[in-house]
């Protein structure tokens, strides 16, 4: 290096030195910058594409696209109550397969005087393993059943593991593992007969996050949604679409827990039940794995973004707030 006899032709030195290091950083954050726009655009496509387009573009009717018929588990649960009201209101006759007739006989009896549909509800005893099936297998023979509706069961309040009784942790890990799995195999053949079909498994987006508090929920939903995208990957080219939703909070008109959270009450994030059904069931054979609601898309975008340590934090904060503990 030259002599150096003043500071500013250091400094023209130095800079002259690290210049093409300067410039390469400044290469690697255009091509960062780039990369994110390119995502940002994608997801607003996305978002457009999956929510938007398919409530502007007309299409087939529902009947006509998957089936006369839906079979639907869980509609004791507001959010799949509101999906089967919104599949009949599409023309489509429900089968509702429940261990307890007595929470879906009203609403069968509702929908077929508003909408003029069909509606069976079979009692099913899935404690009896193989044998709960005969009942379901008889009430869909000779029907084309296009839409398989199962919806997870949701906890009303926040519950560490070892402070749930153990046969309630049986029946919960079996309504919505065991008996959603037994659902789809049950109604799946006959839809791979006809070439066509729906089976839509209503989780939370509680499967995005842990929850303290929820361990049961969050896990059994995480296998909702993977079972689906599965069970998707492995049919979608017999013609069969399997979808997974994963609402967040939806309100309940009955001040009942909902899916997602008790106590919700309406609003832009918080849709009434038959908000999110009619987003929902607009979704059908556009995106296999969905909020189904455009606004709880965005908070799972920005829940993805949240490191997880934060999320937990958080999390905690927000129960032990509303335990008052």
């Amino acid at each position: 290096m030259a002599t150096v006899d003043s500071f500013q032709l250091l400094y023209g030195e130095i800079s002259r030195s690290f210049n093409p290091y300067i410039e390469t950083l400044a290469l690697i954050g255009a091509l960062y910058a780039a990369r994110r726009a390119v995502i940002l655009l994608r997801d607003c496509c996305a978002l457009v594409r999956v929510h938007f387009l398919p409530r502007i573009i007309p299409s087939k009717k529902l009947t006509q696209r998957f089936g006369d018929w839906a079979v639907v588990y869980g509609a004791a649960e507001t959010v799949a109550k509101a999906y089967a009201e919104e599949l009949a209101r599409h023309g489509v006759s429900i089968i509702f397969v429940t261990q307890d007739h007595t929470s879906v006989r009203d609403t069968a009896a509702t929908l077929s005087q508003s909408y003029g549909v069909e509606t069976v509800v079979v009692a099913a005893d899935f404690s009896l393993e193989k044998a709960a099936g005969n009942p379901i297998k008889e009430a869909l023979r000779g029907k084309d059943i296009g839409f398989l509706v199962n919806c997870v069961e949701s906890v009303a309040s926040p519950q560490s593991l070892i402070e749930m009784p153990e046969q309630s942790v049986l029946n919960l890990v079996n309504k919505n593992v065991a008996v959603a799995t037994l659902m789809t195999r049950l109604v799946l053949p006959g839809m791979l007969e006809r070439s066509r079909g729906a089976v839509v498994n209503i989780s939370s987006g509680a499967c995005s996050k842990p929850l303290p508090g929820r361990v049961t929920l969050t896990a059994s939903t995480g296998y909702m949604d993977h079972f689906s995208r599965a069970l998707h990957l492995e049919y979608s080219y017999k013609g069969i679409f399997v979808q997974s939703l994963t609402p967040f909070q939806i309100a309940s008109s009955e001040q009942q827990p909902s899916s997602s959270t008790p106590m919700s009450r309406p609003g832009w994030f918080v849709p009434k039940p038959e908000v999110y059904a009619r987003h929902a069931v607009s979704t059908l054979g556009v995106s296999n794995r969905t909020t189904g609601y455009w606004p709880h898309t965005l908070q799972y975008g920005l829940m993805k973004r949240i490191p997880e340590w934060i999320w937990v934090l958080g999390s905690r904060m927000l129960i032990n707030r509303t335990t008052g503990n």
